[in-house]
């Protein structure tokens, strides 16, 4: 996965009433901080965050008022029931970093896709059990069990 690129609003609003009304307006709150700096809070779009949050090695480039920042996720909450996203915070990444990241990320996925095909494979090439052979059947009608009790 390469870097995916999403736009920031900043925020002024803090607890959990602006928090609520963030979310309401399909965005997501986070706060960005990192390498000697503020932390910045911010809210992110939630589909387009959602999205992106599913690849492994993540690096987004964040734009925060025409400012660009390279940040990846280092906390995400989400609502237990709901699976949806409640907060993520985001640290501040060099490029050497991010590349660093999104190569880690494109080899877990060649892993992940690398297993997955191996299990397939394995599960078609299986060969075949005789359940019939295993199962041991009584012929006696149920009957006859009540009758000796």
């Amino acid at each position: 996965m390469a870097q995916v690129s999403i736009t920031a609003v900043p925020r002024s609003d803090f607890g959990k009433g602006a928090a609520r009304r963030t979310r309401r307006e399909g965005r997501v709150p986070a706060v960005i901080y990192g390498k000697g700096t503020e932390p910045q809070h911010v809210s992110l779009p939630d589909h387009e965050l959602t999205l992106a949050l599913r690849h492994p090695g993540l690096v987004l480039e964040v734009t925060i008022e025409g400012k660009t920042l390279l940040v990846a996720p280092r906390d995400v909450q989400k609502d237990p029931v709901r699976r949806v996203l409640e907060h993520v915070d985001l640290v501040i990444v060099t490029k050497a970093e991010a590349a660093e990241r999104v190569e880690a990320g494109l080899a877990a996925e060649a892993a992940a896709e690398a297993a997955h095909e191996a299990e397939v494979e394995a599960a078609a090439h299986a060969p075949e059990m005789d359940l019939e052979a295993h199962l041991d059947t009584d012929a006696q009608p149920a009957e006859a069990e009540a009758d000796e009790a």
